[in-house]
C-alpha cells in the first residue's frame, strides 16, 4: 500500500462519522446519502496531496464534505433540506438555546424541521456544523467567513428560529 492510500484510509477512518453526518444532513434518501458519501471520498482522494496543514485535517474534511454536499444538489440549493434527528432532545438546545421553553419546542419538532429547511443554504450549512459541536473558529474556517461574522450569523439564525417557533406555538 502506498503512502497516499495509507493516509487516505487513516483520514477516512478518523472522520467517517463526520462525513456520514454531513452527507445525511443534505440527502433526503438513503441512496442520495450513499452517493454524496462516495463523492466526498472521491474529492478527499483527489485533494489529499493538496492539503497543506494550514488548518486541522478535520476542518479540511468538513469543508470538502459540505462543499461536495452543496454541489451534489446542483442548482437546487434553495430547496435542499437539512435533515436532522429532531427526536434528539439536545438538538433543540443547540439550535434554539431557549431553556425556558424547551419542552414546548420539543413538542413542535416537525415545526423545527420546517423552520430549519426555510433557512438559506449557508445558514443550513452553518447550523449543521453547530449541530456537530464545532467551535466558531472551526466553522469560520470551513465556511470561509470571519469568526465574528459566524458568531453574528449563528446568533441571528437562532433568533430567527426562536421567533419562528413562537409563531408555531401560537397556531
Amino acid at each position: 500500500m502506498d503512502r497516499k492510500e495509507e493516509k487516505f484510509r487513516q483520514v477516512v477512518a478518523e472522520n467517517k462519522a463526520s462525513i456520514m453526518r454531513v452527507s445525511g444532513y443534505y440527502a433526503p434518501s438513503a441512496e442520495d446519502r450513499k452517493d454524496i458519501y462516495q463523492e466526498i471520498l472521491v474529492n478527499i482522494w483527489k485533494s489529499l496531496d493538496l492539503f497543506r496543514g494550514e488548518s486541522k485535517i478535520e476542518t479540511w474534511i468538513y469543508r470538502i464534505a459540505i462543499n461536495t454536499s452543496l454541489s451534489f444538489a446542483g442548482k437546487q440549493y434553495r430547496r435542499m433540506k437539512l435533515n436532522v434527528n429532531i427526536e434528539d432532545p439536545t438538538i433543540v438546545g443547540k439550535l434554539i438555546d431557549d431553556g425556558d421553553n424547551v419542552f414546548a419546542m420539543e413538542r413542535q419538532s416537525q415545526s423545527l424541521q420546517a423552520c430549519l429547511n426555510g433557512l438559506g443554504v449557508i445558514d443550513k450549512a452553518i447550523m449543521g456544523l453547530v449541530l456537530d459541536d464545532l467551535s466558531y473558529k472551526e466553522i469560520s474556517e470551513i465556511i470561509g467567513l470571519t469568526e465574528p461574522n459566524i458568531r453574528v450569523k449563528i446568533h441571528r439564525i437562532k433568533e430567527t428560529l426562536r421567533n419562528q417557533m413562537k409563531g408555531y406555538e401560537n397556531d
